[in-house]
């Protein structure tokens, strides 16, 4: 319980069930199998879109709860690299990421099922990697590890060692924004 409402994360992801715990929160979760595949647009309009959709749908079903919706992406020149299809896919990903900036955009929507008050932002992160070789991105590749990673990696994995630089939250990178998170709550416990 948090302020009389008990805390639902709309996400079966463990890194955001990982950041939720580290901060000390207790927590359900109730996943939302909310399709992800129709949403087009800017990255930032994309993630605050499904991160809404995600906790919307969590929310009709809870009762006197703070309902949690995350979404991530990865953003290289505004074009959005989800999850890899495939483990070639994962190779173009890691590819085009190669030597270059790129930004992470989480959006993230609290629903206060007793109020009903619905709060949201998004949070974006810049990541630097340095040049890869292909001996790296088939090493990584083979791992599986980015197979089921937005923007096919793991910056808490073994992909920690490609980022030269980061300009934002690192919780952010992981999946997360637990910065913009707790500036929200307790707006939407109130």
């Amino acid at each position: 319980m948090y302020k009389g409402l008990r805390m639902v994360l709309a996400s079966a992801s463990p890194r955001r069930r990982e950041i939720l715990t580290r901060l000390g929160f207790q927590f359900e979760v109730h996943t939302s199998n909310v399709p992800e595949d129709d949403v087009t647009g800017r990255v930032s309009d994309m993630v605050t879109l499904l991160s809404h959709r995600k906790a919307e749908h969590v929310a009709l079903e809870e009762k006197d709860a703070l309902v949690i919706g995350c979404d991530t992406l990865v953003s290289l020149y505004g074009q959005p690299l989800g999850k890899p299809r495939s483990p070639e896919d994962a190779r173009r990903m890691l590819l085009a990421l190669s030597g270059r900036a790129h930004e992470v955009v989480s959006g993230l929507c609290l629903i206060n099922t007793k109020s009903h008050a619905v709060f949201s932002c998004c949070d974006t992160t810049s990541v630097l990697f340095r040049a890869l070789t292909p001996k790296e991105i088939d090493d990584y590749v083979a791992s599986g590890e980015p197979m089921d990673k937005a923007g096919a990696y793991a910056i808490q994995g073994g992909a920690g060692k490609f980022v030269e630089k980061i300009n934002g939250s690192y919780d952010n990178i992981v999946g997360f924004p637990s910065e913009k998170f707790l500036a929200l709550l307790e707006d939407a416990v109130h």
